[in-house]
């Protein structure tokens, strides 16, 4: 009795052996990709998918080891068995679907669609009490134009140049091609009564399932190169916005200023200016591009740009975002922009604001904090359209903030924005506080206001002025 069972589990030690490695390389496939949870990882799961099935039918195919396991498992064995019989074809194509372009994946798509249709049918017929193999041979169709669109898109070379994402075929041809002729041998070879070696047949697979494993690795590799070389352009690209921001803050006397920019990724739609004139007056412009990153980033450089040729009608609001506008409204391409314009004279203590559909100016006057809007429309909107002033008086202990919509927009867990009430309730709570330090109480507030694990939400900009 024991010489039997010793034999017995003899001729099921490689079928045990190669399952349990096609199931830990098909589990630990998933997983990674689930780690990594970026592009080009599909490939990684369908591929552990494939491995997974294969080495679980492997194991359940093996009377040791359905003995070895409880008996509820083992009542769900046939189950296991059916399901990988009639969805490994779907899973395979799943893969290749992943490396193919063009009309090639829309005919594989078709294969995934016949052969889902066929696995309902078959799965659903032995759930009825039917045979498992009724629609086996359905399913073998399925396989066999899958492996013949395989092994013709990859042996033409004009083919796979225009029908797969590869750069090197070779070793994902090897692969198939050894795989296809161990399928095409095994068929041929049961009308002659000759058993093919289940060994051969399990090693084929392996060498089919690896050569696309290196090809997924390959464009992972191809992936990160790509992303690391993105991310190496946008930190130049980052650097060279930050080189058109002011490099300090203009000395401007019984004027003290700071200014937060916090750009939500690299590079930021936000962009601000100063047109100092002299010691007692200067010119403060915010302004805010629709859209995030490099399209907005390089809207904000022509603005930048365009602000050479305002200088001069610095002491003018309405005709510096007019110019700016003028300027603008070609370039923008369906985005548009708001801003706003302070000019501060101390020595005459006057101040005039005007803005372009923006957020509006906030005044901290004799303990009172007031909203001082005075909008136009924003630029790109029309050629030449009209932005009217407003002239304020002003007197040392006042304040100003002029500042994008970052500040106010971003939601706390409930959904609720931090809002003009919260930012008017913080000014109001920091009102002795130095520029600087408001402008640091703020932006820590916007902090603690969002979920701590979600990432900022807009571009911020905060220019925070006392007269003194």
């Amino acid at each position: 009795m024991e010489d039997q069972v010793l034999a017995m589990l003899r001729g099921q030690v490689a079928d045990i052996i190669l399952g349990a490695v096609f199931l830990f390389i098909g589990l630990a496939a998933c997983s990674i990709a689930a780690i990594r949870r970026r592009s080009g990882v599909r490939l990684f799961i369908w591929l552990g998918i494939w491995s997974a099935l294969y080495g679980a039918g492997l194991l359940a195919q093996s009377p040791a080891v359905v003995a070895a396991v409880p008996h509820s498992i083992q009542m769900s064995v046939p189950y296991l068995n059916i399901v990988r019989a009639y969805l490994t074809v779907v899973v395979g194509l799943s893969a290749f679907l992943e490396l193919s372009l063009g009309k090639v994946r829309l005919l594989i798509k078709i294969l995934i669609f016949a052969g889902m249709a066929v696995a309902l049918a078959g799965i659903g017929s032995f759930a009825l009490g039917g045979s498992a193999d009724k629609f086996i041979p359905y399913n073998n169709i399925v396989v066999v134009c899958g492996l013949v669109v395989l092994v013709t898109v990859i042996a033409v070379r004009k083919l796979s140049k225009q029908f797969l994402i590869l750069r090197n075929r070779h070793v994902l041809a090897v692969g198939t091609l050894v795989f296809a002729i161990e399928a095409l041998w095994v068929n041929l070879s049961r009308p002659l009564h000759y058993q093919t070696p289940r060994l051969l047949s399990h090693l084929a697979f392996a060498v089919f399932l690896l050569s696309f494993g290196y090809v997924a690795v390959q464009i992972v590799f191809a992936s990160e190169r790509r992303l690391l070389s993105i991310e190496n352009e946008l930190e130049v690209a980052r650097q060279l916005q930050f080189s058109i921001l002011p490099t300090s803050i203009p000395e401007v006397r019984n004027v003290r200023i700071a200014v937060a920019y916090r750009p939500m990724t690299a590079v930021a739609g936000d962009f601000y200016e100063f047109i100092p004139v002299d010691q007692k007056r200067v010119g403060f412009l915010v302004a805010d591009v629709t859209g995030h990153g490099v399209p907005a980033a390089l809207i904000g450089s022509m603005i930048k740009v365009a602000m050479q040729s305002v200088v001069a009608c610095a002491h003018d609001p309405r005709e510096v975002l007019r110019g700016l506008n003028r300027i603008l409204f070609s370039q923008l391409h369906d985005q548009l922009v708001s801003a706003a314009y302070l000019w501060l004279d101390t020595e005459n203590g006057k101040a005039l604001y005007s803005a372009a559909g923006h957020p509006p100016l906030l005044r901290w006057q004799d303990g009172k904090l007031e909203r001082i809007e005075s909008n136009g429309l924003l630029f790109g909107v029309i050629p030449d359209p009209d932005y009217p002033v407003c002239d304020l008086a002003i007197h040392p202990g006042d304040r100003f903030l002029l500042y994008t919509d970052g500040v106010i927009e971003p939601e706390n867990a409930s959904g609720d924005c931090f809002g003009d009430r919260k930012l008017e309730q913080v000014v109001r709570n920091h009102q002795s506080r130095p520029p600087s330090e408001l402008s640091d109480q703020l932006l820590s507030e916007i902090r603690i206001w969002q979920p701590a694990l979600l990432d900022q939400q807009d571009d911020i900009t905060l220019i925070v002025i006392d007269v003194v």
